[in-house]
């Protein structure tokens, strides 16, 4: 049934393509004739090469839309230029793997008689060695020829996304002494009002309090005095166990989605100037209207729940976090998506960027350049919830860095 269905749907854009051209007299369309395209891009143009060492082979393969009765061969080539028009088209950011990372092992193949897909061609990624921290690398591998056949141009070229498998620190935030908040000074606040882009990723070995009704704080992204402050809790009372509430400027946002512990997640939350979003491992899980009137502004970063009153310890989120950003734009779903495993530093809009990585000291430091360096010694914390801030320098000394097979990505 589902080579069938498959057929079908070839068979409907097969007859689309025949419809925008004529057959050798000029006035009639040829709705029998037969096309080529690279096997798998029916479904997606893009499909997952893991790499965990060099060299590493992935296979490829072209397609008919029907069996022809004598061999035919069919050529490709990897072209670096369909990566341009792959983002131009689809509002994404991959880069066209660098010269001399990747090649075809044979470069021709053959579709047999009676078969309706070609051979094996291999691709092979030679190095890793010139790939640049925080890009997603795209081999796209297109026909050149398909011995005679006419080539569907929308599936003429298949995308190998290189995933490699990349092994990090991070940030251990179980301790609720290390929880305080670092300013920045005046000159790094950000007005946040036309929209804003906050992520970070989490690893929780407990989101709940183990069900004793206290929420767990994870952290804030916020204005110097806490005013329109992006709040991130887990299990806030009166809301179901294990879901992430966004309390945010001008709403109130709590995830479709549940939890699970001991996995990571990316957490992105957009602001457009009107519409406020989550999404959950780059897809979107709950969204609202933002309806605040007050100026949206970033200056502060606040990890836990730094307040007095023993809530730092009541409120103690148990888990990791890394790869924190703040961006001065809305992210579309397919910029997201590529920031699973980290992000390029010189990204359009990235004001500040924390890999969260650092593995010992207590300075997280800022990826962008842009001179976001928190530096926990010179934190502060709300001891007697008045609104005045006292220094917290011994927070420094609650810093603890991860370093297991936990932590790990497959970009």
């Amino acid at each position: 049934m589902k080579t069938t269905i498959f057929h079908r749907s070839i068979m409907f854009a097969a007859a689309a393509f025949a419809m925008t051209a004529c057959n050798s007299d000029g006035d009639k369309f040829d709705y029998d004739k037969n096309l080529a395209y690279m096997s798998g891009t029916e479904v997606d143009p893009i499909r997952k090469f893991v790499v965990e060492d060099t060299p590493a082979s992935e296979n490829v393969s072209v397609s008919l839309v029907n069996p022809l009765d004598h061999d035919i061969t069919v050529k490709v080539a990897i072209d670096p230029s369909k990566v341009d028009e792959y983002n131009r088209a689809n509002q994404t950011s991959y880069f066209p793997i660098p010269a001399g990372a990747a090649r075809l092992v044979n470069e021709q193949a053959v579709i047999p008689a009676g078969k309706s897909f070609s051979e094996a061609l291999q691709v092979q990624m030679t190095s890793t060695e010139n790939f640049e921290e925080g890009r997603t690398y795209l081999i796209p591998v297109t026909i050149v020829d398909a011995g005679g056949v006419a080539i569907l141009d929308a599936q003429r070229t298949a995308f190998l996304k290189v995933a490699r498998v990349l092994h990090f620190n991070a940030l251990d935030i179980s301790n609720p002494s290390m929880y305080s908040n670092f300013i920045f000074p005046d000159d790094k606040m950000v007005d946040m009002s036309g929209g804003f882009t906050y992520e970070l990723k989490v690893w929780g070995l407990n989101y709940d309090q183990n069900g004793n009704g206290n929420p767990t704080r994870l952290c804030s992204f916020t204005s110097k005095n806490e005013a329109n402050s992006s709040m991130l809790r887990f299990s806030e009372n009166g809301k179901p166990a294990r879901t992430l509430q966004w309390v945010c400027p001008g709403g109130n946002i709590v995830s479709t989605s549940t939890f699970d512990t001991e996995r990571w997640y990316l957490l992105t939350f957009t602001f457009d100037g009107s519409n406020l979003i989550m999404y959950i491992d780059g897809n979107k899980d709950a969204e609202g209207s933002y309806s605040g009137t007050d100026p949206v502004q970033f200056q502060r970063i606040e990890l836990g729940m730094s307040w007095g009153g023993g809530y730092p310890s009541s409120q103690r989120f148990s888990g990791r976090i890394c790869e924190m950003r703040v961006w001065n734009r809305p992210l579309s779903p397919g910029e997201i998506k590529l920031g699973m495993c980290g992000i390029d530093a010189k990204s359009s809009g990235l004001v500040a960027y924390w890999k969260m990585n650092e593995g010992d000291g207590h300075v997280f430091h800022d990826a962008t350049g842009n001179g976001y360096d928190m530096d926990w010694a010179n934190t502060s914390r709300d001891t007697n919830e008045n609104g005045n801030l006292e220094a917290t320098p011994n927070a420094k000394n609650a810093i603890s860095w991860t370093s297991d097979d936990n932590n790990k990505c497959a970009e």
